[in-house]
C-alpha cells in the first residue's frame, strides 16, 4: 500500500511530506509517450530555432541579393542549356562607322581606354541553386527561410492573441452568465454578424499593412469559434464538484475560473489554437496574395506564392514546391503535436494510463 501511494506522490522519499503529481507534470509524462507527439515537437522545435537564427541574420539574412541567374533551376536538374535561337551579344554589335553620323564617334576610343582603367568588380551569379532562385536572382531556400520566419510569427502570434480574448471572454461568460454572459453573446454576435473575411479586408483597409497590423487583424476576428467553445465548457465545469468544493473551501472566483476549471478545458483550447494557427497562416496567405499582408520589402510563405503563380506559366515551378513544402510540415507537425498535447491534457483519458 505504502509502495503505491509513493507512486502516485511521485516516489517521494521516505520522511519527505507526500505530493501529488502536478496537472502539467502528469501530461508531460503522459505526452512523452506518444511518439509522433514527440516526434512533431521536434520538427516544431527545429522551425522555431531556424525562426531564431533567420532573427538575428546568422541564416537567410542576404536572402535579398540576387545571386544565381534570373530562375535558376535547383542543382539536382543542372543548369540550362543556351537558348541556340537567342543571338549572341557580338552578333547584335554594329559593324558600322558612326564617325559621320554622331559627332562623338572620335572619342569612344579614348573613353574606353579611360574605363579599363577602373576595375569593377563583378559578382559572378550561380547558374543553379540548391532548390532554385525567382525571377530575380533570389536564392529560394533563403526566401522560403525568411518565409517561415514571417509567417510562423504572424500565424502563432495571431493564434495567441485570438487565444487569449477566446478564452477570457468565454471563461467570463461561461462562469458568470447573467448580465456579463449577455452582454459578451452580443459582442459575439456583433462579430459573427460580419462575414469573416470582409471583416479582415475592413479592418485591412484601416490599419494598413504591416506584420503588427495583420497579427492585429487576425487576433480581433478569429477570437469568436474559441469564444464560443470555452463558454460552453466553462458553462458545464462550474457545476461539477470539484468546483463546489473550492468554493466550499473558500477560492475566489478568479482561482475557481484559472486554476481549478481551465486546466481541465485545456486540450480544448490547444486544439483550437492549433486550427488557429493553421488557418491564420492561410488568411496571411490570402492578405499577402491581395497586397494587404505584410509590406513589399519582407518575404513570407504567402508573398513567394503569389510570385510563384506567374512563374508556374512558364514552367519554373521550384518557388512554388518550396514555399508548399515548407508550410505543410509545419502545419502538419504542428496539428499532431497539438493533438497529442490534447490526449495528454484530457480529464477523460487520464484514467485510461
Amino acid at each position: 500500500m505504502s509502495a503505491v501511494i509513493q507512486q502516485v506522490a511521485g516516489a517521494a522519499p521516505a520522511g519527505a511530506p507526500l505530493r501529488s503529481e502536478g496537472v502539467w507534470q502528469a501530461a508531460w509524462r503522459r505526452f512523452r509517450k506518444d511518439r509522433v507527439g514527440v516526434v512533431s515537437l521536434v520538427v516544431v522545435a527545429a522551425f522555431l530555432l531556424l525562426i531564431l537564427l533567420s532573427a538575428t541574420g546568422l541564416v537567410a539574412g542576404g536572402w535579398q541579393n540576387e545571386v544565381a541567374v534570373p530562375n535558376a533551376p535547383p542543382t539536382v536538374m543542372g543548369a540550362r542549356a543556351a537558348d541556340p535561337s537567342q543571338p549572341k551579344a557580338e552578333d547584335l554589335a554594329p559593324n558600322v562607322d558612326l564617325a559621320d553620323i554622331d559627332p562623338l564617334a572620335p572619342r569612344y576610343a579614348e573613353w574606353a581606354e579611360r574605363a579599363k582603367q577602373y576595375h569593377a568588380v563583378e559578382t559572378p551569379k550561380a547558374d543553379t541553386l540548391p532548390l532554385g532562385a525567382d525571377r530575380l536572382g533570389r536564392n529560394v531556400l533563403d526566401k522560403a527561410i525568411k518565409g517561415t520566419q514571417v509567417s510562423v510569427f504572424v500565424g502563432v502570434l495571431a493564434a495567441l492573441v485570438a487565444t487569449l480574448v477566446g478564452t477570457a471572454l468565454g471563461a467570463f461568460a461561461g462562469f458568470f452568465g447573467g448580465k456579463v454572459g449577455d452582454f459578451l453573446e452580443w459582442l459575439y454576435n456583433v462579430f459573427t454578424a460580419i462575414p469573416y473575411i470582409l471583416l479582415i479586408f475592413a479592418f485591412a483597409a484601416v490599419l494598413g499593412r504591416g506584420i503588427g497590423t495583420v497579427v492585429l487583424i487576425l487576433g480581433l476576428t478569429g477570437w469568436t469559434d474559441l469564444y464560443r467553445q470555452v463558454r460552453a465548457e466553462f458553462m458545464k465545469h462550474r457545476a461539477r464538484e470539484y468546483v463546489r468544493a473550492a468554493e466550499a473551501i473558500g477560492a475566489s472566483s478568479m482561482s475557481r475560473i484559472f486554476r481549478h476549471i481551465l486546466p481541465n478545458v485545456s486540450h480544448v483550447i490547444l486544439v483550437r489554437m492549433s486550427l488557429l494557427v493553421v488557418g491564420f497562416i492561410k488568411s496571411e496567405v490570402i492578405l499577402s496574395y491581395l497586397g494587404l499582408g505584410v509590406p513589399v520589402d519582407q518575404v513570407s510563405w504567402g508573398t513567394m506564392l503569389a510570385e510563384a503563380q506567374a512563374e508556374l506559366i512558364l514552367g519554373y515551378w521550384w518557388q512554388l514546391a518550396t514555399a508548399t513544402v515548407f508550410m505543410a510540415v509545419f502545419v502538419t507537425a504542428f496539428s499532431l503535436m497539438a493533438d497529442a498535447w490534447r490526449d495528454a491534457l484530457d480529464p477523460k483519458l487520464r484514467g485510461l494510463e
